[in-house]
């Protein structure tokens, strides 16, 4: 009888900590960070496991997770008053424009 050599193949899961997942899990939460940008950054193979451990550590709803974008960094008082400042001028531009044209026609 022949032993033949049983090459199985290498394993290439990870196990990541609790903590490492709660920390994880954490930066998705904040916001910080999509589960896809944090899979990405970690180099966390599994295409679904930062969501997986979202929904079974974390602490809002990720049964169905939409998708939408990253929210703005909070601006200062003064970026937001510069920011309205802009905002108002061209709105003013803009009406200003528009009854030019009405008086044209």
């Amino acid at each position: 009888m022949k032993h033949s050599k049983i090459t199985g193949n290498k394993r290439t899961q990870r196990d990541y900590n609790l903590g490492f997942k709660l920390a994880v899990i954490s930066q998705v939460e904040k916001g910080e960070m999509t589960y896809k940008q944090a899979q990405k950054a970690y180099g966390i193979q599994g295409r679904s496991t930062v969501l997986v451990w979202l929904r079974k550590h974390g602490t809002l709803d990720w049964s169905n997770p939409i998708r939408h974008q990253m929210p703005k960094s909070k601006e200062t008082p003064a970026q937001k008053i510069k920011r309205l400042e802009r905002e108002l001028s061209d709105a003013k531009l803009k009406n200003k424009i528009l009854n030019t044209m009405i008086d044209i026609s």
